[in-house]
């Protein structure tokens, strides 16, 4: 497993071991070999993320997170070789938000968002009730095994 984060705004060690840990369990769950994978990880500002989410999404917004899958889903990746599911973006001021608001953890909603992310990379989505319950319920069991579970 290879994370390739961006060196500005660099989250604290124990972070980023768990969010390695984290991508190897969803890896693991999904039944995907973790040592073929990359991912792309960038922290970036709520007005850098404001200006991702106009582009690419056509939402004038801070976000938390977006995901830019390399697949459509992840069966449609190469048999052999390295996987790079695609690239992560996360908004470390709304996660810090959010955690307060939440009333837990900086750790507990980074790592979060990021499985959050790992999960869209791989084509699972929320768009209606079945999916959004279907991916809540394998992001809350990663976290749980990761010991960031909900308390």
């Amino acid at each position: 497993m290879e994370i390739l984060f961006s060196e500005e705004r660099m989250p604290s060690n124990n972070i980023i071991e768990k969010m390695y840990e984290a991508a190897e369990t969803c890896l693991k769950e999904e039944g995907i070999d973790h040592n073929r994978v990359t991912v792309s990880v960038t922290f970036v500002s709520s007005e850098e993320i404001r200006e991702l989410n106009g582009i690419y999404r056509g939402v004038d917004s801070v976000t938390d997170v977006l995901s830019f899958p390399q697949y459509d889903k992840i069966k449609d990746a190469n048999e052999d070789g390295i996987i790079c599911l695609g690239d992560v973006v996360i908004c470390t001021e709304q996660a810090l938000l959010q955690a307060d608001e939440f009333g837990h953890s900086p750790e507990r909603e980074l790592v979060y968002l990021f499985v959050h992310s790992l999960f869209h990379l791989m084509g699972y989505d929320h768009t209606n009730d079945a999916e959004k319950s279907d991916m809540r319920d394998r992001e809350e069991n990663v976290m749980q095994q990761v010991g960031l579970g909900r308390d």
